[in-house]
């Protein structure tokens, strides 16, 4: 019975490139799906978002006319495509043992379609993954982060069409060859689940181009699990040691009550909005309760029996999650729409309304494992603050009793079994928010001195959570 974190335990941090490195313009790279995220200064914290499914071709004309590069704050990031070295100087004075990133798919092949890659923006990612390598930590490298590029959006309709699966592969097969023996790690689509929050940052769907948004969604989930599966065929062949992983976001819902009708409705949204994807890419078929979903909502998605056959022998070698927080929900209050969920009363909340739910973490440990037995990663998890810098630091005991809370939650379910091999805290340093486009919801141990407007020094600062998951990992989690 194991009694505390393994001895070759990963314990890391997680950045994406489209909301750090900035140099939206710079080396070759093209116009991607982040580079007209924009910032609204008028954000009402804890509100509900507005889905950016929304998002049509009238508005991105709209957005691709502003000429003021400070509303989209991810076209500059923190500077991380230049100062890279000397914010990894930092992680490795952490004791960081795995870095998290992304290689931005625009910035390899701008266009998306391209026949060649751009061979500069394949040597800052050989610069990039050399310095982690020479730091001492384990390149996690994530192939696609949202940064779809926006050709692909304006003149294929996104991932719907599956001309996408095959530009997906040329851009994996380039970065397998080019990294081999250097990244071990691969999470090939950050959180594939996320069609309802993130459908045009992770689909490139403009709404008004379909006729079915829902169906649309779906064709394109299903494009990029064939996607994933010939990536997993590429990636063995031309790299045996490599363990390609699928990644989600943790969407665990509760019954609001004991109601056999509040039991069900939750176990069906739990289905479609998190497992789904999960029993695609690690069981390798599709389970009857989504088929049944599809015919019951009258969607009908194109699939050839080459890609399952593709999708069944290609599976993930390890399960990756994102968890932040945990939901609820009622077959009465809540409507059988997956993302109508409810905030726990009975948990408290940050500004932004995530509840924080430590047990909520070690549940989807549990659950997940006894699912699927294979190894987990724990991809991302942090809480998001309104951070304030004084005499040089920044005293955030609140976000050292989240992560110890998550981390102990971590530690209980290792000792109930299950193999947790790595933990990524989300942003080890302040980086731009992907939902809110803010720079002020920061979850760094490293304070970023930029405001939501662009200003400020860009200097960077450590906080007192620094100094805390420095003890964690020299320490390897038992001195929490």
């Amino acid at each position: 019975m194991k009694h505390g974190f393994p001895d070759n335990f990963l314990w890391g941090g997680a950045i994406a490139a489209n909301q750090a490195e900035g140099a939206w313009n710079e080396g070759g790279k093209g116009l991607s799906v982040p580079d007209v995220d924009w910032h609204n200064p008028h954000l009402v914290r804890g509100g509900k978002r507005d889905a950016d499914s929304e998002m049509t071709s009238t508005r991105l004309n709209e957005l691709l006319a502003i000429s003021e590069d400070w509303q989209f704050p991810k076209r500059s990031g923190i500077d991380f495509y230049h100062t890279y070295k000397d914010d990894l100087a930092l992680m490795k004075q952490l004791g960081l043992k795995a870095f998290r990133t992304s290689i931005n798919w625009a910035r390899i092949y701008p266009n998306g379609d391209d026949e060649q890659p751009n061979e500069e923006g394949l040597q800052f990612y050989d610069e990039l993954i050399d310095t982690i390598v020479a730091s001492g930590m384990e390149p996690i490298i994530t192939l696609f982060h949202y940064e779809l590029p926006l050709k692909l959006v304006t003149e294929y309709g996104g991932w719907r069409d599956k001309r996408l699966i095959e530009f997906y592969a040329r851009f994996a097969r380039t970065c397998f060859e080019r990294y081999q023996g250097k990244v071990k790690y691969w999470i090939l689509i950050n959180q594939i689940n996320l069609i309802y929050v993130e459908s045009f940052n992770s689909l490139g769907i403009l709404c008004d181009q379909v006729d079915n948004l829902e169906e649309a969604k779906y064709q394109a989930i299903h494009n990029q699990f064939v996607a994933c599966s010939l990536a997993t065929k590429l990636g063995r062949e031309i790299d045996p040691e490599f363990k390609l992983g699928m990644m989600i976001s943790d969407h665990n819902c509760y019954p609001e009550t004991a109601s056999p009708e509040d039991v069900f409705s939750t176990l069906q949204k739990n289905q479609m909005s998190q497992f789904f994807y999960g029993d695609v890419r690690i069981r390798g078929q599709y389970p009857g309760y989504a088929l049944r979903y599809f015919e019951d909502h009258q969607l009908n998605i194109e699939m050839t029996e080459e890609e399952l056959d593709l999708i069944h022998r290609y599976t993930a070698d390890y399960m990756a999650f994102s968890y932040y927080y945990s939901r609820m929900n009622s077959a009465v209050h809540n409507t059988a729409d997956l993302n109508d969920i409810s905030r726990n009363p009975l948990l408290p909340a940050s500004i932004w309304g995530w509840c924080v739910d430590p047990l909520g973490l070690r549940n989807s440990l549990n659950v997940y494992y006894d699912r699927y037995q294979l190894p987990l990663m724990i991809a991302e998890n942090g809480l998001g603050a309104l951070d304030e810098l004084k005499a040089g630091t920044v005293e955030d005991d609140y976000r050292i009793d989240y992560l110890r809370a998550h981390l102990k939650a971590i530690k209980e379910a290792i000792r109930d079994g299950v193999d947790v091999f790595a933990y990524c805290a989300w942003g080890p340093i302040d980086i731009v928010s992907c939902t809110t486009n803010e720079m002020s919801k920061r979850y760094g141990f490293v304070y970023v001195d930029l405001n939501d407007d662009g200003t400020g020094s860009r200097k960077r600062f450590k906080k007192k959570s620094f100094d805390w998951y420095k003890r964690v990992i020299e320490t390897n989690g038992a001195d929490l």
